[in-house]
């Protein structure tokens, strides 16, 4: 019970100054904090079981294994050293007047908590996009695609109606041009994005692709 208890308050007290932290640096616009701050994904690590009999000890190591991880919604993560790809992310930030898509660059270690949480590694998304619409749903390949273009505004967002073709027929024609994208469009030996300051503020990678170190240095 008195473990509960803190971690209740710990968790009321965090809630604040990780919206806070995450206005810092630049995750949310101010205009669109409180909005950010509510979408957020939380997610909890189990915490270890602890080693002392003591109440004051056990709820201690409770509350510092509770401790969340924060993430934001709706980031698609993709290969940024392919310049098809870099094409593609360029014209989304252009139609997405509303900036409801958050991206990343595979080859970042910004990207590293969104491939734990859907259990993938670097050599899935170079294969397939990523999308991570939520804590429990995300997306690759031609379907992670078209479920970015259903956040865009009309007439993008009709391009998601291609849903309703079956998933290994779209899948089949998204592998064929993956296959082969660095032969027909050719790549960098780092991220492009680097050459594209101006669009850099829509990367959650951003401070790191700067130069600055990991922008999700809290993890």
């Amino acid at each position: 019970m008195l473990a509960r208890t803190l971690v209740g308050g710990v968790r009321t007290r965090l809630a604040p100054s990780l919206a806070s932290l995450l206005l810092r640096r630049g995750y949310a616009s101010p205009a669109s904090s409180a909005a950010a701050a509510a979408d957020d994904l939380v997610i909890d690590e189990d915490p270890p079981r602890a080693a002392s009999t003591s109440a004051a000890a056990a709820a201690t190591t409770t509350v510092a294994a509770t401790v969340p991880t924060v993430l934001q919604p709706r980031v698609l993560i993709y290969d940024g050293v392919c310049h098809l790809c870099h094409r593609g992310v360029k014209w989304v930030i252009r139609a997405d007047k509303h900036a409801k898509i958050r991206f990343c660059c595979v080859q970042s270690k910004a990207a590293e908590p969104y491939l734990r949480l859907v259990g993938m590694d670097r050599e899935d998304v170079l294969r397939r996009v990523l999308f991570v619409e939520g804590p429990e749903a995300y997306y690759e390949g031609s379907t992670a695609a078209l479920k970015v273009a259903s956040y865009l505004p009309l007439p993008y967002s009709v391009l998601s109606s291609l849903l309703i073709v079956p998933t290994p027929l779209r899948d089949a024609v998204y592998d064929y041009i993956a296959k082969n994208r660095y032969d027909w469009f050719g790549k960098d030996d780092e991220c492009i994005v680097t050459k594209d300051k101006e669009i850099l503020e829509r990367f959650i990678d951003r401070e790191e692709m700067l130069g600055g170190g990991p922008s999700n240095s809290f993890f």
